[in-house]
């Protein structure tokens, strides 16, 4: 069989396949990258040429490509069981991973519901939620409300309630609007406030709504600590607890999409432990799989749990997935969870935090960039690129640039953020703080 180059592997794409978010029409002048293998945070294609994955490909890999570990739980699981429906049938992957996640929120959420991806968890959760209250007499309360640039997904109801207007807008028609309020971000602080003052001041947006609408509203969702899909806005932990404590006043439910933030990204194993509170419905995916396979997951509490638990079919909830469970995708959490333990994840990355950090203070203090930022394993910054022309060219012509340089990096905007592995080593670290700094005032001074 004739060798196949990058080259033929592209053609072939182009010809067939239909890349997620992307005008394929680009692909015209960016090539794709036809990636052959992958090791570590190592990206390799055809040819060999390596690409650092440093936002760990679309967020979803944790302990590097083809983790030894992870790859023999999975080598084990594929001679045991690969899927079985969930529907009147269980297995001890999923058990197992459900006891794991429910004690590692202390128990206050637990009865664990699967589906694959994170926009089918945002689904659910609000699905439950509306049906919770319908079931507890409060048919009333079918209405949702998102921060402002809020991402929660592309499927219908998840969309619903995203802020984005370049993934909304074009379905408007298809959509139930959801009220809107202000985000925490940061970098929305007035001359002499804090970021808690922001925190405050986004408090009472969502108190002014709450008080006029809560008989009507189902749940609030937000991505906590990190709004990660509208330029990473970071936001201070006391807007969770304030947001709690309204939720609780005015019975209204809170959704915390963790899906980009848990399993360890802003420092906490989940983002809502820095806040101390947890919420009434925590959607996981995206690394609970160690980034291996399609897995996603809410938990809920008990009580929300009992108020579907009935002789009545017609109170149960009765949403479901054909892969729902699926054993492979479990054993890869659970052996994900495994690592968490083994290697002390959590406190190896405030070490690992610290030394990007470090070797990212040249772009901190650069005359181009603002708002230097960090939370976990999560480092952002942004373009000062007054030219608007310019501007809205930079993400791709720093994706570009990056490339050529053995990056993986996909700006947001004029955002640039890191959201690596958290396998670098002290060489990879270096490497990555000095090439993003290369890349970056190349593409400012192109």
């Amino acid at each position: 069989m004739k060798h196949q180059t990058s080259s033929d592997w592209i053609a072939r794409s182009l010809r067939s396949v239909w890349h997620p978010c992307t005008q394929m029409q680009h692909h015209e002048e960016v090539p794709l990258i036809a990636v052959s293998r992958a090791k570590g945070p190592w990206l390799y294609d055809h040819e060999n040429k390596r690409y650092l994955d440093a936002i760990s490909s679309w967020w979803v890999n944790l302990f590097g490509h083809a983790n030894p570990r992870i790859n023999a739980a999975l080598k084990d699981q594929l001679d045991t069981l690969e899927h079985a429906m969930l529907a009147g049938f269980t297995h001890e992957p999923v058990i197992e991973l459900s006891e794991q996640l429910a004690a590692l929120t202390g128990h206050a959420l637990g009865h664990a519901f699967y589906a694959s991806d994170g926009a089918s968890a945002v689904e659910i959760a609000m699905k439950m939620s509306f049906h919770a209250w319908r079931n507890a007499g409060f048919s009333d309360k079918q209405e949702f409300v998102c921060l402002q640039g809020s991402y929660h997904g592309e499927t219908v109801g998840a969309l619903s309630v995203t802020d984005v207007p370049l993934f909304k807008d074009a379905y408007g028609p298809l959509l139930r609007a959801a009220h809107v309020v202000a985000s925490p971000d940061a970098r929305n602080a007035l001359e002499g406030e804090s970021a808690q003052d922001v925190a405050r001041r986004a408090i009472a947006d969502v108190e002014r709504l709450f008080e006029e609408r809560a008989n009507k509203i189902a749940a609030i969702i937000v991505e906590p600590l990190v709004q990660c899909a509208t330029g990473m806005a970071m936001h201070d932990p006391l807007y969770l607890e304030l947001l709690r404590e309204l939720c609780d006043r005015h019975q209204v439910h809170l959704i915390a999409d963790e899906i980009a933030v848990g399993c360890g990204r802003t420092g906490t194993f989940f983002a809502c432990e820095q806040a101390a509170i947890w919420p009434d419905f925590l959607c996981l995916s995206k690394g609970i799989s160690g980034g291996y396979l399609p897995l996603s997951l809410v938990l809920t509490t008990d009580a929300i749990y009992q108020s579907f638990y009935s002789e009545d079919i017609t109170r149960g909830f009765l949403h479901s997935h054909s892969y729902t469970g699926n054993a492979l995708a479990c054993r890869a959490a659970l052996a994900t969870l495994q690592i968490f333990r083994d290697d002390d994840v959590l406190n190896r990355n405030r070490e690992l935090a610290t030394k990007l950090t470090i070797a990212l203070a040249p772009l901190a203090e650069h005359e181009r960039t603002k708002a230097f930022r960090q939370r976990g394993m999560i480092f952002a910054f942004d373009a000062v690129e007054p030219d608007a022309a310019r501007a809205a060219s930079f993400a791709r012509r720093f994706f570009t640039t990056a490339v050529e340089n053995e990056l993986l990096l996909r700006p947001i905007g004029r955002t640039v953020y890191l959201m690596p592995p958290y396998v670098l080593d002290e060489e990879e670290i270096d490497l990555l703080g000095s090439r993003v700094k290369s890349v970056f005032e190349s593409v400012m001074a192109a």
